[in-house]
């Protein structure tokens, strides 16, 4: 962090410890708050979420379902095959943009000689995009997106169709494992700038509660479930 950045930060938070009408941080409470962020205590757990790691791969699928997503367990070799049938099952055109990790290179593309694919982030103009998963959250049926280089964010935002490559690995009980993943993988200085949790299809209540899909986001998402 540079001078300016410390001098912009300090200015922020004494602002807001003025408006708390807080005294700045003594000796003790400062450590209090270090010794806090170097060892972040962990939160409730859900009970529903303590199981085996096999219910909580059916348990993510069920809730995925049950949140308007279309969800496929499959094997690794049977990843790129489901990928075309998905698209032609529901009339969409055999093109996608793809997130350029390593993780989707380990997928076998070239012997679906029909469809057509882009590395890198997602255009409004895009129909399908294809990423992989930080993790998901068997507890709600819940994605969890980091973003990077790896994984540009508007590819879960801006195409209409989302397809997703989770491992049966990346299935996590709860929220509480993702930030334990996230500082283990990341570390305290390296996390990722954009976190997203995604549950479902982008919907809609707000007129007269009907729920209305795609409103901000894609309308459609299949999730292929790998296992390993």
């Amino acid at each position: 962090m540079d001078n300016r950045t410390s001098v912009a930060r300090a200015q922020i938070l004494n602002g807001i410890r003025r408006a708390l009408r807080r005294d700045a941080l003594s000796g003790q409470a400062r450590q209090e708050a270090e010794a806090r962020l170097a060892q972040p205590p962990r939160g409730p757990a859900v009970a529903r979420a303590n199981l085996q790691h096999a219910d909580k791969v059916a348990l993510f699928c069920q809730w995925a379902e049950a949140n308007n997503a279309t969800v496929a367990r499959v094997a690794p070799d049977q990843v790129t095959g489901e990928v075309v049938s998905y698209l032609a099952r529901n009339n969409l055109p055999a093109q996608a943009v793809v997130a350029p990790g390593a993780d989707l290179d380990l997928f076998d593309w070239g012997s679906q000689t029909l469809l057509s694919l882009r590395k890198g982030r997602a255009e409004g103009s895009d129909p399908v995009s294809i990423t992989g998963a930080f993790a998901g959250i068997a507890e709600t049926g819940t994605l969890v997106m980091a973003s990077g280089p790896d994984h540009p964010v508007t590819l879960n935002l801006l195409p209409d169709t989302h397809v997703v490559v989770l491992r049966e690995s990346d299935i996590v009980g709860g929220y509480e494992d993702v930030w334990g993943r996230l500082r283990a993988r990341y570390g305290k200085d390296g996390m990722p700038r954009t976190v997203i949790a995604i549950t479902g299809p982008s919907r809609t209540g707000d007129i007269e509660q009907t729920i209305e899909l795609g409103a901000h986001g894609p309308r459609r998402m299949h999730i292929l479930v790998v296992r390993e």
